[in-house]
């Protein structure tokens, strides 16, 4: 399962033909992945866009290893320096945005300006490493942006939610799932799971009717 940890691999289920945007469409609801440097965020936005996803990655240099840890993504040869940007067409009038974060602590100042306008976010986690979640979930409460989470399967060891909402500190109304970044289905599930918790947050519940 190394393959999940590479942001560069492209999943077979991606599909050969790409939309163009419908003049219709006015609605843009913006989602934003973050998490930790090699969790998955560019095979994410690749395997679930419905276009050719823009990407702003560069080649990994020996000059980079004194400033990045790469202890534990030893098959990683390139990494996002911006962002990553795709698109899915919800309807024929409102267009999801998704926008890649980078991973690095170096590029973390960026984080804030992507989170301008964030309807939701996806933490993804690689639970070998759980630790590089931390700053991710803290600047997402910081700026009120509501998340779930969605744990990247690397193939490690076995965690069960409860211990991963534990070492996380994760709010009991925050949803946990597991996923596969190089699958589109998994990844639509990631979405579709993050917008049920918006919708959730923000319908209003219609009152049960006293029998």
């Amino acid at each position: 399962m190394d393959s999940a940890t590479s942001e560069d691999s492209v999943t077979s289920e991606t599909p050969d033909t790409r939309t163009a945007l419908g003049a219709s469409a006015d609605n843009g609801l913006k989602i934003v992945v973050v998490g930790g440097f090699g969790v998955g965020k560019t095979t994410l936005v690749r395997s679930v866009s419905e276009i050719r996803p823009l990407s702003t990655e560069e080649t990994m240099t020996r000059a980079g290893e004194t400033v990045d840890d790469i202890s534990e993504v030893r098959g990683k040869s390139a990494t996002t320096v911006a962002f990553d940007f795709g698109r899915i067409s919800l309807d024929t009038r409102n267009i999801l945005y998704l926008f890649g974060a980078p991973g690095q602590e170096r590029f973390w100042f960026l984080w804030d300006r992507l989170f301008a306008g964030t309807l939701g976010a996806v933490v993804l986690v690689d639970t070998r490493r759980i630790d590089d979640s931390w700053y991710a979930i803290d600047r997402l409460e910081r700026h009120g942006t509501p998340f779930i989470v969605a744990c990247n399967d690397f193939g490690g060891p076995a965690h069960t939610p409860e211990q991963i909402r534990e070492a996380l500190d994760l709010d009991p109304h925050v949803p946990l799932i597991d996923c596969d970044a190089r699958s589109r289905e998994s990844s639509k599930r990631v979405l579709i799971t993050l917008v049920e918790h918006l919708k959730s947050l923000y319908v209003p519940r219609t009152p049960e009717l006293a029998l």
